[in-house]
């Protein structure tokens, strides 16, 4: 029977609405700063919700040539941006002699939801006059192509959509490659920009979105009593795994271990979180890294600061941990950043390894009210430290697709 081998995370990078580069975002966090403001990437006077954590002062120049940063959405140029600012971090440089071993799983809605304004260049001007870089621009599949293309890495290339539990999964996904020895490291991750029109607009006329237009920053609050829907945000977030083996060969920087990752389907309806499968799929990665939950220090929350899903997802850690759960502390990065989409569960791991080597915890702002059905400790406006050594990050997508992770401080 092959013995599955150890994955570490050896390089970090991330785009936020609180910074630029992985290290940026994590003092952001721990310092509860909120990235959130009135939207500025298009008008949207007269939209119901009119905030958004943007990615600011962001130069694509700065990680590709003018032609790749015009052929490129800017989802892509985010992903870009993230994976080199990671694999920098990393220690790592891509050449002939290891560029077949190295590849690229990343998560993405890309920007097809954007493509309104093509539908109205045909309508009005013509077939010929389309944009013929769209699909380059716009396609989801191109989060992984633009990073591969930038980095001339030639191993296993796949970008991933599964809602909001995208980053995890892809994240899910490079572990058990790695672990089978399709490749020795991968850049996994996610990378996101749907703040437009269209996006907007449908979300808020759903009810997702939180319409405290006047208090931008109070306006994610995760499992508290007020909350009235998430807010949208956009960035990426790329993790370097590698094979232990290979990490140690080249004596890396190990800065946490990947040891499982867990995925179910809630089957049950398109929109309204499940308990059950969200329950099962922390059961899961437990099971796959082998952890009990009697030894998980820290959950790193989903917690989107809707109604539903707040609450969901405090009976469904209740479901696995017992009365336990009252002594996790539990954050919710969205608080500060928004809620990044298919990039939220990457940028939550990139947080939650941060955990792991710093020893504190990044606080849940805005919680100032309490919610009879989310009565847990919820590291409530403040950072604290704490020792963790092993935490779990779960993402949850519309839809019902689930997928959690578990990450441990590297022990030999």
């Amino acid at each position: 029977m092959r013995t599955l081998r150890r994955v570490v995370v050896t390089g970090l990078g991330a785009i936020t609405p609180l910074g630029l580069d992985a290290e940026s975002y994590w003092r952001g966090l721990v310092a509860g700063q909120s990235g959130v403001g009135p939207v500025t990437l298009f008008d949207a006077t007269g939209f119901l919700s009119r905030i958004a954590a943007e990615v600011k002062d962001f130069d694509p120049r700065c990680y590709m040539d003018h032609k790749m940063a015009r052929r490129s959405g800017r989802f892509a140029q985010l992903g870009t941006a993230a994976a080199q600012q990671a694999l920098h971090s990393a220690g790592l440089t891509v050449d002939e002699s290891n560029r077949d071993h190295i590849g690229i799983v990343m998560a993405s809605s890309g920007a097809l939801m954007g493509i309104g304004s093509q539908e109205r260049v045909l309508e009005e001007r013509g077939p010929g006059r389309v944009d013929p870089l769209m699909v380059s621009r716009s396609g989801a599949h191109m989060a992984g192509v633009r990073i591969g293309l930038a980095l001339g890495a030639r191993g296993p290339n796949t970008t991933i959509n599964s809602a909001c539990a995208s980053g995890a999964d892809a994240i899910g996904h490079a572990l058990n490659l790695i672990r089978l020895g399709q490749a020795e490291v991968l850049l996994a991750g996610g990378c996101e920009s749907m703040i437009a029109p269209v996006p907007m607009a449908a979300m808020a006329v759903v009810g997702t979105l939180s319409r405290r237009n006047d208090d931008p920053q109070g306006a994610s609050r995760p499992f508290d009593a007020e909350r009235d829907g998430f807010v949208m945000g956009e960035g990426a977030a790329v993790l370097v795994l590698e094979s232990e083996e290979h990490a140690r060969h080249r004596d890396a920087p190990i800065l946490a271990e990947v040891a499982g990752a867990g995925w179910t389907f809630d089957a049950s309806d398109e929109t309204a979180p499940d308990v059950e499968g969200q329950a099962r799929a922390m059961a899961r990665a437990l099971q796959d890294a082998e952890v009990a939950p009697a030894d998980v220090d820290y959950i790193n929350a989903h917690g989107t600061s809707t109604e539903l899903n707040d609450k969901t997802e405090t009976a469904a850690i209740k479901k696995v941990f017992g009365e336990r759960a009252y002594r996790i502390p539990i954050s919710a990065n969205k608080s500060m950043i928004g809620h990044l989409a298919a990039a939220a569960g990457a940028a939550e791991a990139v947080a939650a390894v941060l955990t792991l080597r710093d020893q504190i915890l990044p606080p849940t702002i805005n919680h100032h009210t309490p919610d009879p059905e989310c009565d847990l400790d919820y590291v409530p406006n403040e950072a604290r430290p704490h020792r963790v050594n092993v935490c779990i990050s779960n993402s949850f997508g519309m839809g019902g697709q689930n997928a959690c992770l578990v990450l441990r401080r590297y022990q030999e």
